[in-house]
Protein backbone atom coordinates (compact mmCIF):
# COMPACT_ATOMS: atom_id res chain seq x y z
CA UNK A 1 0.00 0.00 0.00
CA UNK A 2 1.40 3.36 -1.06
CA UNK A 3 0.65 6.78 0.40
CA UNK A 4 -1.55 7.75 -2.54
CA UNK A 5 -3.49 4.48 -2.28
CA UNK A 6 -4.23 5.21 1.36
CA UNK A 7 -5.24 8.79 0.53
CA UNK A 8 -7.49 7.50 -2.28
CA UNK A 9 -9.18 5.04 0.10
CA UNK A 10 -9.83 7.83 2.62
CA UNK A 11 -11.24 10.12 -0.09
CA UNK A 12 -13.43 7.26 -1.35
CA UNK A 13 -14.76 6.75 2.19
CA UNK A 14 -15.49 10.48 2.50
CA UNK A 15 -17.35 10.37 -0.83
CA UNK A 16 -19.49 7.50 0.48
CA UNK A 17 -20.27 9.42 3.68
CA UNK A 18 -21.14 12.50 1.60
CA UNK A 19 -23.46 10.37 -0.57
CA UNK A 20 -25.41 9.08 2.42
CA UNK A 21 -25.52 12.55 3.97
CA UNK A 22 -26.66 14.32 0.78
CA UNK A 23 -30.24 14.82 1.99
CA UNK A 24 -28.94 16.60 5.10
CA UNK A 25 -27.51 19.34 2.88
CA UNK A 26 -30.99 19.95 1.47
CA UNK A 27 -32.34 20.47 4.98
CA UNK A 28 -29.45 22.81 5.80
CA UNK A 29 -30.25 24.81 2.66
CA UNK A 30 -33.74 25.52 4.05
CA UNK A 31 -32.25 26.51 7.39
CA UNK A 32 -29.54 28.78 5.98
CA UNK A 33 -31.04 30.47 2.89
CA UNK A 34 -28.01 32.76 2.58
CA UNK A 35 -25.92 29.75 1.50
CA UNK A 36 -28.77 27.79 -0.08
CA UNK A 37 -27.17 27.66 -3.53
CA UNK A 38 -23.96 26.05 -2.30
CA UNK A 39 -25.80 23.68 0.04
CA UNK A 40 -28.20 22.57 -2.69
CA UNK A 41 -25.19 21.91 -4.92
CA UNK A 42 -23.52 19.82 -2.19
CA UNK A 43 -26.80 17.95 -1.74
CA UNK A 44 -26.97 16.84 -5.38
CA UNK A 45 -26.12 13.14 -5.21
CA UNK A 46 -25.02 13.18 -8.83
CA UNK A 47 -22.16 15.64 -8.18
CA UNK A 48 -20.71 13.89 -5.11
CA UNK A 49 -18.26 11.49 -6.74
CA UNK A 50 -17.26 13.98 -9.40
CA UNK A 51 -16.33 16.52 -6.71
CA UNK A 52 -14.34 14.02 -4.67
CA UNK A 53 -12.63 12.73 -7.84
CA UNK A 54 -11.35 16.28 -8.38
CA UNK A 55 -10.10 16.26 -4.77
CA UNK A 56 -8.27 12.97 -5.46
CA UNK A 57 -6.59 14.30 -8.61
CA UNK A 58 -5.45 17.43 -6.71
CA UNK A 59 -4.13 15.22 -3.88
CA UNK A 60 -2.24 13.09 -6.40
CA UNK A 61 -0.73 16.21 -7.94
CA UNK A 62 0.49 17.34 -4.51
CA UNK A 63 1.85 13.94 -3.47
CA UNK A 64 3.09 12.49 -6.76
CA UNK A 65 3.36 15.51 -9.03
CA UNK A 66 1.09 17.04 -11.65
CA UNK A 67 2.31 14.80 -14.47
CA UNK A 68 1.45 11.65 -12.50
CA UNK A 69 -2.02 13.00 -11.65
CA UNK A 70 -2.77 13.83 -15.29
CA UNK A 71 -1.40 10.45 -16.43
CA UNK A 72 -3.70 8.64 -13.98
CA UNK A 73 -6.78 10.64 -15.00
CA UNK A 74 -6.09 10.03 -18.68
CA UNK A 75 -5.54 6.31 -18.07
CA UNK A 76 -9.16 5.87 -16.94
CA UNK A 77 -11.76 4.67 -19.44
CA UNK A 78 -14.79 6.95 -19.58
CA UNK A 79 -16.80 5.02 -22.18
CA UNK A 80 -19.50 4.01 -19.69
CA UNK A 81 -20.20 7.55 -18.36
CA UNK A 82 -20.38 8.85 -21.94
CA UNK A 83 -22.67 6.02 -23.00
CA UNK A 84 -25.04 6.49 -20.06
CA UNK A 85 -25.26 10.21 -20.82
CA UNK A 86 -26.06 9.61 -24.49
CA UNK A 87 -28.51 6.74 -23.94
CA UNK A 88 -30.39 8.74 -21.30
CA UNK A 89 -30.91 11.70 -23.62
CA UNK A 90 -31.92 9.60 -26.64
CA UNK A 91 -34.19 7.21 -24.69
CA UNK A 92 -35.94 10.12 -22.96
CA UNK A 93 -36.77 11.92 -26.21
CA UNK A 94 -40.50 12.42 -26.73
CA UNK A 95 -40.88 10.20 -29.85
CA UNK A 96 -39.21 7.24 -28.09
CA UNK A 97 -41.21 7.81 -24.92
CA UNK A 98 -44.49 8.13 -26.86
CA UNK A 99 -43.76 4.87 -28.67
CA UNK A 100 -42.97 2.91 -25.51
CA UNK A 101 -45.90 4.44 -23.63
CA UNK A 102 -48.22 3.43 -26.50
CA UNK A 103 -46.95 -0.17 -26.49
CA UNK A 104 -47.27 -0.39 -22.70
CA UNK A 105 -50.82 0.97 -22.98
CA UNK A 106 -51.82 -1.67 -25.55
CA UNK A 107 -50.49 -4.53 -23.41
CA UNK A 108 -51.98 -3.04 -20.23
CA UNK A 109 -55.48 -2.94 -21.72
CA UNK A 110 -55.24 -6.68 -22.43
CA UNK A 111 -54.43 -7.55 -18.81
CA UNK A 112 -57.18 -8.65 -16.38
CA UNK A 113 -56.61 -5.75 -13.94
CA UNK A 114 -57.27 -2.02 -13.92
CA UNK A 115 -55.33 -0.51 -16.84
CA UNK A 116 -53.46 2.09 -14.73
CA UNK A 117 -52.31 -0.64 -12.33
CA UNK A 118 -51.25 -2.84 -15.25
CA UNK A 119 -49.19 0.05 -16.67
CA UNK A 120 -47.35 0.47 -13.37
CA UNK A 121 -46.67 -3.27 -13.19
CA UNK A 122 -45.34 -3.34 -16.75
CA UNK A 123 -43.02 -0.41 -16.01
CA UNK A 124 -41.67 -2.22 -12.94
CA UNK A 125 -41.40 -5.67 -14.54
CA UNK A 126 -41.54 -5.50 -18.33
CA UNK A 127 -39.23 -2.57 -18.97
CA UNK A 128 -36.44 -3.91 -16.67
CA UNK A 129 -36.53 -7.20 -18.61
CA UNK A 130 -36.50 -5.32 -21.93
CA UNK A 131 -33.33 -3.75 -20.54
CA UNK A 132 -31.59 -6.97 -21.62
CA UNK A 133 -32.08 -5.75 -25.20
CA UNK A 134 -31.88 -1.95 -24.95
CA UNK A 135 -29.34 -1.89 -22.04
CA UNK A 136 -30.03 -1.14 -18.40
CA UNK A 137 -29.46 2.66 -18.54
CA UNK A 138 -32.05 3.00 -21.33
CA UNK A 139 -34.51 0.82 -19.41
CA UNK A 140 -33.99 2.89 -16.26
CA UNK A 141 -34.61 6.13 -18.15
CA UNK A 142 -37.82 4.90 -19.78
CA UNK A 143 -39.20 3.28 -16.63
CA UNK A 144 -38.42 6.31 -14.47
CA UNK A 145 -40.02 8.78 -16.90
CA UNK A 146 -43.17 6.67 -17.20
CA UNK A 147 -43.48 6.05 -13.45
CA UNK A 148 -42.69 9.62 -12.35
CA UNK A 149 -46.17 11.12 -12.98
CA UNK A 150 -48.13 8.13 -11.65
CA UNK A 151 -46.14 6.51 -8.83
CA UNK A 152 -43.48 8.98 -7.71
CA UNK A 153 -45.64 11.97 -6.79
CA UNK A 154 -45.70 13.94 -3.57
CA UNK A 155 -49.27 12.93 -2.67
CA UNK A 156 -48.24 9.32 -2.04
CA UNK A 157 -46.80 7.87 1.20
CA UNK A 158 -43.05 8.34 1.34
CA UNK A 159 -42.37 4.77 2.47
CA UNK A 160 -44.30 3.43 -0.50
CA UNK A 161 -42.29 5.50 -2.96
CA UNK A 162 -39.06 4.16 -1.45
CA UNK A 163 -40.44 0.61 -1.73
CA UNK A 164 -41.19 1.22 -5.42
CA UNK A 165 -37.79 2.83 -5.95
CA UNK A 166 -36.05 -0.15 -4.36
CA UNK A 167 -37.97 -2.56 -6.59
CA UNK A 168 -37.19 -0.50 -9.70
CA UNK A 169 -33.45 -0.34 -8.93
CA UNK A 170 -33.17 -4.05 -8.08
CA UNK A 171 -35.24 -5.14 -11.07
CA UNK A 172 -33.18 -3.01 -13.45
CA UNK A 173 -29.96 -4.50 -12.02
CA UNK A 174 -31.06 -8.12 -12.41
CA UNK A 175 -33.33 -7.62 -15.43
CA UNK A 176 -30.40 -6.98 -17.74
CA UNK A 177 -28.89 -10.44 -17.19
CA UNK A 178 -30.84 -12.23 -19.92
CA UNK A 179 -28.11 -11.21 -22.40
CA UNK A 180 -24.35 -10.75 -22.20
CA UNK A 181 -24.19 -7.09 -23.24
CA UNK A 182 -26.87 -5.12 -21.36
CA UNK A 183 -25.77 -5.23 -17.71
CA UNK A 184 -22.42 -3.50 -16.98
CA UNK A 185 -21.25 -6.11 -14.40
CA UNK A 186 -21.91 -8.92 -16.90
CA UNK A 187 -20.29 -7.05 -19.75
CA UNK A 188 -17.07 -6.73 -17.73
CA UNK A 189 -16.59 -10.51 -17.63
CA UNK A 190 -18.50 -11.86 -20.64
CA UNK A 191 -15.67 -11.89 -23.18
CA UNK A 192 -13.00 -12.94 -20.67
CA UNK A 193 -15.01 -15.89 -19.37
CA UNK A 194 -16.74 -16.78 -22.66
CA UNK A 195 -20.27 -16.05 -21.45
CA UNK A 196 -22.62 -15.47 -24.41
CA UNK A 197 -26.31 -14.49 -24.33
CA UNK A 198 -27.57 -18.09 -24.46
CA UNK A 199 -25.45 -18.92 -21.41
CA UNK A 200 -26.76 -15.84 -19.59
CA UNK A 201 -30.40 -16.64 -20.36
CA UNK A 202 -30.04 -20.27 -19.26
CA UNK A 203 -27.96 -19.56 -16.14
CA UNK A 204 -29.04 -16.14 -14.86
CA UNK A 205 -31.97 -15.02 -17.00
CA UNK A 206 -34.82 -17.25 -15.85
CA UNK A 207 -33.92 -16.73 -12.20
CA UNK A 208 -33.79 -12.97 -12.71
CA UNK A 209 -37.13 -12.95 -14.58
CA UNK A 210 -38.92 -14.77 -11.74
CA UNK A 211 -37.46 -12.38 -9.16
CA UNK A 212 -38.43 -9.36 -11.28
CA UNK A 213 -42.04 -10.56 -11.55
CA UNK A 214 -42.30 -11.32 -7.81
CA UNK A 215 -40.86 -7.93 -6.82
CA UNK A 216 -43.01 -5.96 -9.28
CA UNK A 217 -46.18 -7.82 -8.31
CA UNK A 218 -45.64 -7.32 -4.59
CA UNK A 219 -45.05 -3.57 -4.78
CA UNK A 220 -47.84 -3.06 -7.34
CA UNK A 221 -50.29 -4.66 -4.92
CA UNK A 222 -49.23 -2.09 -2.33
CA UNK A 223 -49.50 0.74 -4.86
CA UNK A 224 -52.76 -0.21 -6.55
CA UNK A 225 -55.14 1.98 -4.51
CA UNK A 226 -52.87 5.02 -4.89
CA UNK A 227 -52.66 4.88 -8.69
CA UNK A 228 -55.23 7.01 -10.47
CA UNK A 229 -56.82 6.10 -13.79
CA UNK A 230 -55.80 9.42 -15.36
CA UNK A 231 -53.91 8.78 -18.59
CA UNK A 232 -50.57 10.61 -18.86
CA UNK A 233 -49.75 11.85 -22.35
CA UNK A 234 -46.94 13.91 -23.82
CA UNK A 235 -47.55 17.61 -24.34
CA UNK A 236 -47.25 18.96 -27.87
CA UNK A 237 -47.80 17.59 -31.34
CA UNK A 238 -47.58 13.76 -31.47
CA UNK A 239 -44.58 12.62 -33.47
CA UNK A 240 -45.43 11.01 -36.84
CA UNK A 241 -44.39 7.37 -37.43
CA UNK A 242 -41.33 8.28 -39.51
CA UNK A 243 -39.91 10.54 -36.79
CA UNK A 244 -40.47 7.79 -34.22
CA UNK A 245 -38.73 5.25 -36.42
CA UNK A 246 -35.73 7.57 -36.86
CA UNK A 247 -35.49 8.12 -33.10
CA UNK A 248 -35.66 4.37 -32.46
CA UNK A 249 -32.96 3.87 -35.10
CA UNK A 250 -30.71 6.33 -33.26
CA UNK A 251 -31.42 4.43 -30.02
CA UNK A 252 -30.58 1.09 -31.65
CA UNK A 253 -27.39 2.56 -33.15
CA UNK A 254 -26.19 3.87 -29.80
CA UNK A 255 -26.86 0.47 -28.18
CA UNK A 256 -25.12 -1.39 -31.01
CA UNK A 257 -21.97 0.77 -30.71
CA UNK A 258 -22.08 1.09 -26.91
CA UNK A 259 -18.36 0.23 -26.63
CA UNK A 260 -17.22 2.57 -29.36
CA UNK A 261 -17.51 6.13 -28.05
CA UNK A 262 -16.30 7.75 -31.26
CA UNK A 263 -19.22 6.15 -33.13
CA UNK A 264 -21.99 6.64 -30.59
CA UNK A 265 -20.94 10.23 -29.89
CA UNK A 266 -21.05 10.89 -33.64
CA UNK A 267 -24.56 9.40 -33.76
CA UNK A 268 -25.52 11.57 -30.79
CA UNK A 269 -24.43 14.74 -32.58
CA UNK A 270 -26.52 13.73 -35.59
CA UNK A 271 -29.41 13.05 -33.21
CA UNK A 272 -29.11 16.55 -31.74
CA UNK A 273 -29.24 18.01 -35.23
CA UNK A 274 -32.31 15.96 -36.10
CA UNK A 275 -34.16 17.08 -32.94
CA UNK A 276 -33.44 20.70 -33.87
CA UNK A 277 -34.71 20.16 -37.40
CA UNK A 278 -38.02 18.71 -36.13
CA UNK A 279 -38.33 20.52 -32.82
CA UNK A 280 -42.15 20.68 -33.10
CA UNK A 281 -42.20 16.97 -32.22
CA UNK A 282 -39.72 17.28 -29.34
CA UNK A 283 -39.78 18.08 -25.64
CA UNK A 284 -36.71 19.65 -24.00
CA UNK A 285 -33.93 17.06 -23.96
CA UNK A 286 -32.72 15.97 -20.51
CA UNK A 287 -29.19 17.21 -21.13
CA UNK A 288 -28.70 18.58 -17.59
CA UNK A 289 -29.81 15.33 -15.93
CA UNK A 290 -27.70 13.27 -18.32
CA UNK A 291 -24.60 15.39 -17.76
CA UNK A 292 -24.99 15.16 -13.97
CA UNK A 293 -25.25 11.38 -14.15
CA UNK A 294 -22.24 11.22 -16.47
CA UNK A 295 -20.28 13.40 -14.05
CA UNK A 296 -21.21 11.07 -11.18
CA UNK A 297 -20.10 7.95 -13.07
CA UNK A 298 -16.89 9.59 -14.30
CA UNK A 299 -16.06 10.46 -10.69
CA UNK A 300 -16.72 6.86 -9.71
CA UNK A 301 -14.37 5.68 -12.45
CA UNK A 302 -11.59 7.95 -11.15
CA UNK A 303 -12.11 7.09 -7.48
CA UNK A 304 -12.75 3.39 -8.05
CA UNK A 305 -9.57 2.91 -10.03
CA UNK A 306 -7.51 3.36 -6.86
CA UNK A 307 -9.43 0.83 -4.73
CA UNK A 308 -8.14 -2.35 -6.34
CA UNK A 309 -5.44 -2.86 -3.69
CA UNK A 310 -7.98 -3.68 -0.96
CA UNK A 311 -10.91 -5.00 -3.04
CA UNK A 312 -9.13 -7.69 -5.04
CA UNK A 313 -7.70 -9.59 -2.03
CA UNK A 314 -11.23 -9.79 -0.60
CA UNK A 315 -12.68 -11.09 -3.85
CA UNK A 316 -9.91 -13.64 -4.45
CA UNK A 317 -9.72 -14.98 -0.90
CA UNK A 318 -13.30 -16.23 -0.37
CA UNK A 319 -15.05 -19.53 -1.05
CA UNK A 320 -18.05 -19.30 -3.41
CA UNK A 321 -20.92 -18.85 -0.94
CA UNK A 322 -19.02 -16.29 1.12
CA UNK A 323 -18.02 -14.61 -2.16
CA UNK A 324 -21.69 -14.30 -3.14
CA UNK A 325 -22.75 -12.54 0.06
CA UNK A 326 -19.59 -10.44 0.10
CA UNK A 327 -20.32 -9.34 -3.47
CA UNK A 328 -23.86 -8.30 -2.45
CA UNK A 329 -22.44 -6.22 0.41
CA UNK A 330 -19.45 -4.78 -1.47
CA UNK A 331 -21.66 -3.78 -4.40
CA UNK A 332 -23.48 -1.40 -2.04
CA UNK A 333 -20.27 0.60 -1.52
CA UNK A 334 -18.66 0.12 -4.94
CA UNK A 335 -19.92 -0.05 -8.49
CA UNK A 336 -20.90 -3.66 -9.28
CA UNK A 337 -19.17 -3.48 -12.67
CA UNK A 338 -15.90 -2.52 -10.97
CA UNK A 339 -16.31 -5.48 -8.64
CA UNK A 340 -16.83 -8.04 -11.40
CA UNK A 341 -13.99 -6.50 -13.42
CA UNK A 342 -11.64 -7.20 -10.50
CA UNK A 343 -12.95 -10.77 -10.46
CA UNK A 344 -12.14 -11.15 -14.17
CA UNK A 345 -8.48 -10.42 -13.36
CA UNK A 346 -8.22 -13.37 -10.95
CA UNK A 347 -6.54 -16.40 -12.52
CA UNK A 348 -7.97 -19.84 -11.70
CA UNK A 349 -11.38 -18.74 -10.41
CA UNK A 350 -13.76 -21.73 -10.56
CA UNK A 351 -16.95 -21.64 -12.64
CA UNK A 352 -19.01 -21.79 -9.44
CA UNK A 353 -17.11 -18.85 -7.97
CA UNK A 354 -17.55 -16.87 -11.20
CA UNK A 355 -21.31 -17.41 -11.05
CA UNK A 356 -21.46 -16.46 -7.36
CA UNK A 357 -19.46 -13.26 -7.90
CA UNK A 358 -21.64 -11.98 -10.75
CA UNK A 359 -24.89 -13.13 -9.14
CA UNK A 360 -24.02 -11.32 -5.91
CA UNK A 361 -22.98 -8.21 -7.80
CA UNK A 362 -26.24 -7.93 -9.75
CA UNK A 363 -28.41 -8.94 -6.78
CA UNK A 364 -26.97 -6.08 -4.70
CA UNK A 365 -27.21 -3.56 -7.55
CA UNK A 366 -30.25 -1.76 -6.13
CA UNK A 367 -29.07 -1.15 -2.59
CA UNK A 368 -27.44 2.26 -3.13
CA UNK A 369 -27.07 4.93 -5.79
CA UNK A 370 -23.52 3.86 -6.63
CA UNK A 371 -24.20 0.11 -6.73
CA UNK A 372 -25.21 0.03 -10.41
CA UNK A 373 -24.44 2.46 -13.22
CA UNK A 374 -28.11 3.24 -14.14
CA UNK A 375 -29.09 4.12 -10.54
CA UNK A 376 -27.92 7.76 -10.67
CA UNK A 377 -30.14 8.19 -13.72
CA UNK A 378 -33.13 6.98 -11.74
CA UNK A 379 -32.32 9.34 -8.89
CA UNK A 380 -31.95 12.31 -11.25
CA UNK A 381 -35.31 11.65 -12.90
CA UNK A 382 -37.38 10.71 -9.83
CA UNK A 383 -36.12 12.82 -6.93
CA UNK A 384 -38.61 15.66 -7.53
CA UNK A 385 -41.41 13.35 -6.40
CA UNK A 386 -39.89 12.90 -2.92
CA UNK A 387 -39.97 15.21 0.08
CA UNK A 388 -37.37 18.00 -0.12
CA UNK A 389 -36.96 16.93 -3.77
CA UNK A 390 -34.12 14.64 -2.76
CA UNK A 391 -33.76 10.92 -2.15
CA UNK A 392 -32.57 9.58 1.19
CA UNK A 393 -29.93 6.90 0.77
CA UNK A 394 -31.16 5.23 3.94
CA UNK A 395 -34.69 5.17 2.53
CA UNK A 396 -33.43 3.62 -0.70
CA UNK A 397 -31.48 0.98 1.23
CA UNK A 398 -34.54 0.00 3.28
CA UNK A 399 -36.76 -0.02 0.20
CA UNK A 400 -34.35 -2.30 -1.67
CA UNK A 401 -33.82 -4.87 1.10
CA UNK A 402 -36.83 -7.13 0.38
CA UNK A 403 -36.48 -7.12 -3.43
CA UNK A 404 -32.75 -7.78 -2.96
CA UNK A 405 -33.61 -10.72 -0.70
CA UNK A 406 -35.89 -12.09 -3.45
CA UNK A 407 -33.04 -11.86 -5.96
CA UNK A 408 -30.65 -13.51 -3.49
CA UNK A 409 -33.00 -16.47 -2.98
CA UNK A 410 -33.51 -16.94 -6.71
CA UNK A 411 -29.80 -16.77 -7.56
CA UNK A 412 -28.94 -19.26 -4.79
CA UNK A 413 -31.50 -21.82 -5.98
Amino acid sequence: MTDIQLIAAIIFALALIHTFAAKSFERLADRYPRHAGLLHFAGEIEVVFGLWAIVLVIAMAIVSGGAAAILYAESRTFTEPLFVFVIMVVAASRPVLETVRGLIGVVARLMPVRTAVARAWLCLAGIPLIGSLITEPAAMTLAALMLAPTVFTKNKPEWLKYAALGVLFVNISIGGTLTSFAAPPVLMVASTWGWDSSFMAATFGWRAAIAVVINATAVTLLLRRYISDEVVTSAGIPAPPLVRIIHLTFLAGVVAFAHHPVIFMGLFLLFLGFTQAYEQYQSPLILREGLLVGFFLAGLVVLGGMQQWWLQPIVSGLEPTALFFSAVALTAVTDNAALTYLGSLIVGLSDHAKYMLVAGAVAGGGLTVIANAPNPAGVALLRDGFNDESISLGGLLLGALLPTATAVVMFLM
